[in-house]
């Protein structure tokens, strides 16, 4: 089993992680899809990252059909529940947690563009979709030890790896000092060596 993505991607990170919980063993192959040489084209037609090539020859994507794929490929370190009602709040919890991820991604790629051909409405709205998402969040966790239910999960994977972004491409938003909840949950995710092995290198 291959996994094709970057260190810094949020959502390899995720997948990264999953396998780590999961004790699945495969090959990390570097493949940035904005490089010139990059084969991520070939293996998903979308040129996106991550790709989980399966023993079979099947390429597997994106993140959130990869981790469904791996939670079913291993009884080790359940993930996902199985009763309908647990699973959707586990899956909500990880598209808000992709989505603000995703506008996160937006802010970024449009930052780095010429600052004459940036669109501020652009940064302003994607800007408002991580503003609300992390502040759904921050007020759906309380006080409550995990995401998505009694047990760690899913929803606190794809969690941590949206904070962990935040940090590593938006240090200045502060948003530990605005939601020291999620704070708490990430410093207590940063513990666990599935987060430690797959922390990204400093930008």
């Amino acid at each position: 089993m291959k996994l094709i993505g970057t260190p810094t991607s949020p959502y390899t990170r995720k997948v990264r992680v999953v396998l780590a919980e999961k004790r699945i063993d495969y090959d990390f192959v570097v493949d940035a899809p904005g490089d010139a040489a990059t084969r991520v084209p070939e293996l998903n037609p979308l040129g996106k990252v991550p790709v989980l090539i399966t023993d079979d020859g099947t390429n597997v994507f994106d993140s959130r059909v990869i981790v469904e794929y791996l939670d079913h490929a291993s009884p080790v370190a359940k993930l996902i529940p199985e009763d309908t009602r647990q699973r959707i709040q586990v899956r909500r919890w990880e598209a808000l947690a992709d989505g603000c991820t995703d506008a996160v991604v937006a802010v970024v790629s449009e930052r780095r563009r010429a600052p004459e051909k940036q669109s501020r409405g652009w940064i302003t709205h994607q800007q408002g979709k991580v503003d609300r998402a992390l502040r759904v969040m921050s007020e759906e966790l309380g006080v409550r030890t995990w995401c998505g239910g009694e047990h760690y999960n899913l929803s606190d994977i794809a969690v941590g790896c949206c904070l962990g972004y935040l940090d590593l491409r938006a240090p200045d938003l502060g948003w530990r000092r605005l939601y020291p909840n999620l704070a708490r949950l990430e410093e207590k995710l940063a513990q666990r060596p599935s987060f430690k092995d797959t922390a990204p290198p400093a930008a």
